[in-house]
């Protein structure tokens, strides 16, 4: 009777509070709805404890409920985040927090091989069902605004070929190249040597799969193995959505092992998510908190400031960044549309609470990124003080209305696998 007399408490103040395209069904029957509005969003109970979770509403909470049936919901993933949300803003104070550099977790490669396992080896024909056909798994770059999903990723990956000055003679490293496309793209468009390294057996065997496919097992090889593990030198190094999973503490032993393999001459560019909470690295009501549990284990989230001080402790310097925050909210859009297309099969691919977990999670992300709380930032560097000849004066080189007007002056090609 208590947890019921102080739901209906909770109800009556956020119906003061705020208008919601939101209809709770509750356990003995009785709907109530939060505006007069057709609802978007339905939230059912099926008992009287399943209150608890909605008398403190924050996205951890509401997410666990979710994903393991305590409370059922329907309607579109963008409608409910943009509705609990709502709900959490309307409920819950910030929460104060530890700074994350202060909670930061040890990693070792035992613990991010199996992170990397846990979330990349649910089956490759799972995440087939919304990425693009190259399956791309990381943010796209829609240089009109107008692009398909496919078209956007290709300009991505043209765009980090071209920022790096790739040159044919040059050899390139990948650390996470996830299902192979960046290095095979680059080995059909410059005829470059590539190395790409990654810690999922399914991305590693579809990813050879696909080289020999493409006839470029000459020029490019896939390897299962730690980014610790690489020696050599390469002109040219990419890592596209993995520093997230290096650990906050880490960040200066990676850009390290960076610069280790970078060629005196070389470019190194950096694409990854960062937090926009300077002090905790944290996004609010505890979304940080759902990620962690459900989707990505000992993911950290750098903030931009943190992330360019990391890369000077490790031996090198940032020459160009670049903000790409709304090209991943519509790119989390349109894998969130991708998936709610293909929902039945996606069901069978994963299991329901698997499901559940990646309904939320990327509108989570979409929504995360159109407000600010976390953003995408491509940074090119090279070693510190190296005085570079591969480096051009502006960055027009990097637009391809104007390739033809600017010379780069080619590295001698030393790089070696």
């Amino acid at each position: 009777m208590f947890v019921q007399n102080r739901f209906s408490a909770w109800i009556a103040g956020i119906r003061r509070q705020i208008a919601l395209p939101l209809r709770i069904e509750l356990w003995n029957g009785q709907c109530v709805d939060f505006s007069n509005e057709a609802p978007r969003v339905t939230i059912r109970l099926p008992d009287v404890s399943s209150a608890r979770y909605l008398l403190k509403p924050s996205l951890a909470n509401l997410g666990t409920a979710y994903v393991e049936g305590a409370i059922e919901v329907k309607g579109a993933a963008r409608d409910m985040i943009a509705v609990v949300n709502a709900l959490a803003r309307t409920t819950l104070k910030p929460e104060r927090k530890l700074s994350r550099l202060a909670r930061s977790m040890r990693h070792d490669k035992q613990k991010d091989a199996e992170a990397i396992r846990y979330h990349y080896d649910v089956s490759n024909d799972f995440y087939a069902q919304f990425l693009d056909p190259n399956m791309v798994y990381s943010c796209a770059y829609f240089e009109d605004g107008d692009e398909d999903l496919a078209t956007a990723q290709l300009k991505k990956i043209d765009h980090i070929l071209r920022k790096i000055a790739l040159r044919p003679q040059h050899t390139l490293l990948d650390i996470g190249c996830g299902w192979g496309a960046l290095v095979i793209r680059a080995a059909q468009q410059y005829r470059v040597r590539c190395v790409g390294v990654t810690l999922s057996e399914n991305q590693y065997a579809l990813a050879k799969q696909r080289v020999r496919l493409a006839g470029l097992e000459h020029l490019v090889e896939i390897r299962l193995q730690d980014y610790r593990d690489v020696r050599g030198q390469f002109d040219r190094i990419t890592s596209v959505g993995m520093f997230e999973h290096v650990g906050l503490r880490h960040l200066p032993e990676y850009f390290a092992a960076i610069e280790r393999l970078l060629a005196p001459d070389g470019l190194v560019m950096n694409h990854g998510i960062t937090s926009t909470d300077a002090d905790n690295g944290e996004t609010p009501y505890g979304g940080g908190e759902f990620i962690d549990k459900y989707v990505f284990p000992h993911g950290e989230l750098a903030h931009i400031g943190s992330v360019l001080k990391a890369m000077q402790q490790g031996g090198l310097e940032a020459y160009d960044v670049e903000n790409l925050r709304r090209h991943y909210a519509r790119t989390c859009a349109i894998w969130t549309d991708n998936f709610e297309a293909h929902a039945e099969r996606l069901r069978k691919l994963a299991g329901d609470k698997r499901y559940r977990i990646w309904h939320v999670y990327l509108a989570g992300c979409s929504y995360a990124f159109e407000q600010d709380w976390i953003s995408l930032y491509q940074i090119v560097g090279h070693k510190a003080g190296q005085r570079s000849g591969t480096l051009p004066w502006s960055r027009k080189y990097i637009y391809p209305a104007t390739p033809a007007t600017v010379e780069l002056t080619s590295s001698d090609g030393h790089g070696s696998f």
